[in-house]
């Protein structure tokens, strides 16, 4: 098991897509935005400029290709560049991918999220929750490699893997588009910080 290099980042969900309102199993599905949404991305790039300074700010942005992450990635690096901070590029990353639910995706989100983070379920044609968290732990560090802070705009499932390896409890819903600050603590346990 992959363990998470222990060096802070940036972590941004995507914004509202219809399906999210719906609540619906997205997954691997490339659901677009949705009005809410865009607006949602906007704010949160507002955000993230307003607080350029209060940690180390971002040198760049690494997002996952699904079009909901990218055109929020997208959102954010214009509202930086609008607000004084830097251009910056945006890199893409096939690993930040959201986890593929299978025969699950585009039904009502379910209550097999537990087991499924258990490991005793996993949704048929899906991805299991170890695949998931190896694949994000492997390409959140394929981020931290480089010198300096990267902000990664990614999906909801992801972070659970994520904050499974941070040792942290996994099965908790992010909200859309709500910036996180990610810090390795003294112990294994990691530091969240929500922007607000």
């Amino acid at each position: 098991m992959t363990d998470l290099i222990a060096r802070p980042y940036w972590y941004l969900r995507h914004g509202e897509t219809d399906w999210n309102a719906q609540g619906r199993s997205q997954g691997r599905t490339d659901i677009p935005l949705n009005q809410t949404g865009i607006r949602q991305a906007e704010a949160a790039g507002l955000l993230l400029a307003k607080h350029w300074h209060d940690h180390a700010p971002i040198v760049r942005i690494v997002s996952s290709p699904l079009i909901r992450a990218r055109r929020t990635a997208e959102i954010v690096a214009d509202q930086l560049a609008a607000n004084g901070a830097p251009r910056l590029e945006i890199a893409l990353d096939d690993g930040l991918k959201e986890v593929c639910f299978g025969d699950e995706e585009g039904k009502p989100m379910g209550t097999w999220y537990d087991s499924w983070i258990a490991g005793d379920y996993t949704p048929p044609n899906g991805e299991s929750f170890a695949d998931l968290r190896e694949r994000a732990v492997s390409a959140v560090n394929r981020a931290l490699e480089k010198d300096g802070v990267p902000l990664i705009v990614c999906h909801g499932a992801m972070f659970r893997a994520l904050r499974s390896a941070m040792h942290l409890k996994p099965n908790v819903r992010l909200p859309n588009a709500t910036p996180m600050w990610a810090e390795p603590g003294p112990t294994p346990v990691w530091n969240l910080t929500a922007l607000s």
